[in-house]
């Protein structure tokens, strides 16, 4: 008991410090973020762009998708370029050819020979690199020469959101929609976004030789390399993961070796009370999180369609009822919203069982929960559609439509409407685990982990409400990677760890007190890392350098818990095959094994692979990128989902005989095919990116130029057959639900004492 409190009391430190430091980093990023200038001026007083002019554009293209069409810092889409290293490239080439054709009379700098396209470079990076911002009275001041480059450059991108002939090329090639920005006046306003966006990369911090950005994106034309500090601390990243591998080997080793082997229980021991109708209530949010899958399982092979077709998809002018980048916002959007879907169903499942307690009303606020999950989803998706079809205004659009901010792209209003609905969830599960956190048992830390993982999702959302319509983009950024990050990464996962160990202790798998200090220290493992490593999200979002050397240190520990995650479930695997009885609860574990997996290549190695500064330095927003999120995001928490999925499904039809057919065809074509995508597509094409980021820029790793060449289609048209079959894994889990209510299998009448085993999760009392 006495390393129970221990580990209590390291934990309890452990969130204090981490919370208080990335408080702290919060508070130097509102400090250091790139100014937002009250005016830009040219050297004889002309207003080029106000601030007014600047968030009016940022509103605008938040409306027609933001970071789901190309992207901003590196965060966004794949197909359309980064828009403030496109800028920033085409900027600097419209001055050089502006040069060269008032100095030599030619009408591109490139047509120069190449001593004089070097003086020029040097010239052209001591014109735009120097900060001119006046603190005193917000203003930029620009030189004529840049202005002129600037108008050139707006006047590109007005023609590409309207419907110029002339950029029609352009906007198939991007995946656009003609007019997707119908208004010319909100077009002209959009451009002066783009434009701060391009100057916060390319001006340097007052007194220092980096840029707001610290020098990304990668263009040796205007001088952009990568600083010193990447270097160091990416060597650094890598020693901290040698060392904490090796401390956790020790940990295990030592730990591991005196365990006694659990006395495995002859029958099933799931099997003490009937489901209660709140638990059966559930059920309903298992068949939404299958239509929510397999609904974006079609959005997505329609959004990886859109890249070599541009704007059609087998032949139909789809762009124009549901463009890329609204089936790229519900692609991405729904993935978030079944697993979370998924994880609610499972609390609200499992805190009867545990306690054995029903509370009042549970049932209705189970089945009002439901509802209004509904209603977020479709009333989101409706909005969203209205936004990007730029049919909502403006002025609703922060409320009512898209935010831009990719994964937490709802409006606000369906924001705070989620939230309400988490804090409900909260209320339902915590009150149903109560009388068992009250009961001295042996398992009561695992419950109060449990319990207190639960607290944590339901308040710490509220971190998507810390922004406005107008707020700093870099603290927008701040906040949404403690949503995306360390809500999802972090406390669902301890969630997860504590469900899944309270299972296995009721299974008989483990012993009690082996479990709950394997619980508590994976939570402070995980924690230890994933804390400050949301920072590793944000080294190029216009943070301090503070950030780098924070984020990369600890995000290089995230990595190690997966390891022991590794460890644990492989142990657990071998001991379910030891007794009959444990057959029933075979695809369960097995999902649970494709998590550990998945968790150390896809989270570990795939996350690994871009987290070190100097890698993503070149990697961020290439394709190498969803690399990591496909197999980590659906690998780890969607085979997390589906498994707690599964247990749930287990107790809610404990007399139907499940189809290990129809489970193992789903199982085996969802892993199979989520590798096909990576390995055949994701990797290869990420690879070919990385190349030409680091040889000619990142701008020239997103263009059109390299995005539409033959290989580029190859490689993406070798997403079909890793795609269907996933397909058919989704399809084959979807029937396998469908058929234990429409046509279920009993079990024989010699079975059924066995098989009302799996009836409920409770000890008996």
């Amino acid at each position: 008991m006495n390393s129970t409190r221990k580990l209590w009391a390291g934990l309890v430190v452990l969130l204090i410090a981490s919370f208080a430091v990335l408080l702290w980093v919060g508070s130097e990023i509102h400090r250091q973020a790139p100014p937002m200038p009250e005016q830009v001026v040219t050297t004889d007083g002309r207003v080029v762009y106000t601030r007014k002019d600047i968030e009016t554009g940022r509103q605008v293209w938040q409306s027609i998708g933001g970071q789901q069409l190309g992207s901003i810092w590196g965060h966004g889409g794949y197909v359309a370029p980064d828009w403030g290293a496109d800028w920033l490239h085409r900027e600097a080439e419209a001055i050089l050819d502006l040069w060269a054709a008032r100095e030599h009379g030619v009408d591109s700098y490139k047509a120069l020979d190449a001593p004089t396209q070097a003086a020029y470079a040097t010239r052209v990076q001591a014109l735009i690199r120097p900060n001119t911002w006046d603190a005193a009275t917000g203003t930029i001041t620009i030189d004529a020469d840049r202005a002129a480059a600037m108008e050139k450059v707006a006047a590109h991108y007005v023609d590409l959101f309207g419907n110029d002939p002339a950029t029609a090329e352009l906007r198939e090639a991007y995946a656009m929609r003609n007019n997707t920005v119908p208004d010319a006046e909100h077009r002209r306003l959009m451009t002066g976004f783009f434009w701060w966006a391009a100057w916060s990369s390319i001006t340097e911090r007052p007194g220092q030789t980096i840029t707001y950005t610290a020098n990304w994106p990668h263009d040796e034309l205007v001088g952009n390399t990568p600083p010193s500090n990447l270097l160091i601390w990416s060597v650094f990243s890598v020693l901290f993961l040698i060392a904490g591998i090796g401390l956790l080997g020790w940990h295990y080793a030592v730990n591991h070796g005196d365990e006694m082997v659990p006395v495995l229980p002859k029958r099933d021991p799931l099997a003490d009370i009937k489901v209660t109708p709140s638990m059966r209530a559930t059920a309903k949010y298992f068949w939404v999180v299958m239509a929510l899958f397999l609904v974006q399982i079609l959005l997505g092979a329609i959004t990886a369609h859109y890249q070599v077709e541009g704007q059609e998809a087998y032949g139909f002018a789809l762009a124009d009822v549901l463009p890329y980048s609204l089936t790229r916002t519900w692609h991405t959007q729904l993935a978030v919203l079944w697993i979370a879907t998924a994880w609610l169903g499972m609390g609200l499942y499992i805190g009867p069982a545990i306690s054995g307690h029903e509370p009042k009303f549970q049932r209705l606020g189970v089945n009002f929960l439901w509802v209004c999950l509904l209603v977020i989803v479709v009333g989101s998706f409706v909005g969203q559609w209205l936004a990007v079809m730029q049919k909502l205004g403006l002025d609703k659009n922060f409320w009512f439509g898209h935010q831009g901010w990719e994964y937490v792209d709802l409006g606000r209003f369906w924001q705070a409407f989620l939230f309400v609905g988490l804090l409900l969830w909260l209320t339902l599960v915590g009150r149903a685990l109560w009388p068992a956190m009250r009961k001295g048992t042996e398992s009561r830390s695992i419950v109060i982990l449990l319990f207190l993982s639960v607290v944590a999702i339901g308040l710490f959302y509220a971190a998507g409400l810390m922004w406005g319509e107008h707020t700093h983009m870099s603290m927008v950024e701040y906040w949404r990677w403690w949503v995306v990050h360390l809500w999802v990464e972090g406390f669902f996962e301890v969630f997860a760890v504590a469900v899944i160990a309270f299972l296995f202790t009721r299974l008989g798998l483990l012993q009690v007190r082996t479990a709950t200090m394997a619980v508590l220290f994976a939570t402070i493992i995980f924690l230890a890392g994933g804390v400050l490593g949301t920072l590793h999200h944000l080294y190029f979002s216009g943070t301090p350098t503070a950030v780098i050397a924070l984020g990369a240190s600890f995000s290089a520990l995230e990595v190690v818990p997966l390891a022991y995650v590794g460890f644990e479930a492989y142990h657990n695997y071998k001991l379910g095959k030891a007794t009959p009885w444990m057959a029933k609860y075979k695809w369960p574990i097995m999902f649970f094994l494709a998590v550990s997996f998945w968790n150390l290549v896809g989270a570990g190695l795939f996350g690994f692979l871009i987290n070190p500064p100097l890698s993503l330095y070149y990697m961020q927003g290439l394709n190498l990128t969803p690399t990591h999120g496909h197999t980590a995001l659906f690998g780890v928490y969607g085979m997390l989902g589906i498994g707690l999925m599964l247990f749930c499904l287990r107790g809610l039809k404990p007399d139907v005989v499940w189809s290990d057919k129809l489970l193992a065809t789903a199982f085996w074509s969802l892993n199979i095919g989520l590798a096909g995508m990576a390995l055949l597509t994701l990797l290869p094409l990420g690879i070919l990116q990385l190349n030409a980021a680091i040889e000619h820029g990142y701008w020239f790793a997103r263009s059109a130029e390299f995005m539409q060449q033959p290989i580029v289609d190859l490689l993406v048209w070798m997403r079909v057959p890793a795609d269907t079959l996933f397909s058919v894994g989704a399809a084959a889990l979807a029937w396998f639900m469908l058929r234990l209510w429409v046509a279920p299998r009993r079990e024989s009448p010699v079975g059924v004492t066995a098989a009302a085993a799996a009836a409920a999760i409770v000890p008996k009392h």
